[in-house]
């Protein structure tokens, strides 16, 4: 089972937990319900959007989607989280701190 962590920025910020925190109860909800399909490593909600990054898609609301990274067979890294309007904005930032968070981990070897 696939185990799901945050991505924190250089600053210790979580894009994705700030995102999340903004949510109404309703929206947070069911993004919770997407986040624990994804620890029982149900992927049928996902597709590549670049650079090795993944979008699961919520078809609620205003179109939710968490963009994430695999790092190995059981890691997650959830890196953000937007809305079908803010899609094309939110995969380049989703990219860019998957970008980092590999820079960096190739530096703490």
């Amino acid at each position: 089972m696939p185990e799901l962590r945050e991505y924190l920025d250089i600053g210790g910020r979580s894009p994705f937990g700030d995102w999340f925190a903004g949510l109404d109860a309703t929206a947070a909800a069911r993004v919770a319900t997407a986040l624990a399909r994804l620890e029982q490593g149900n992927f049928s909600n996902v597709n590549p959007v670049g650079e090795g990054v993944a979008e699961y898609k919520i078809d609620f609301g205003p179109g939710y989607r968490i963009y994430f990274g695999r790092h190995g067979g059981d890691l997650v890294i959830l890196l953000a989280g937007g809305t079908k309007k803010r899609q094309s904005r939110d995969i380049g930032n989703a990219i860019l701190s998957w970008a980092e968070y590999r820079r960096r981990r190739r530096t703490e070897r």
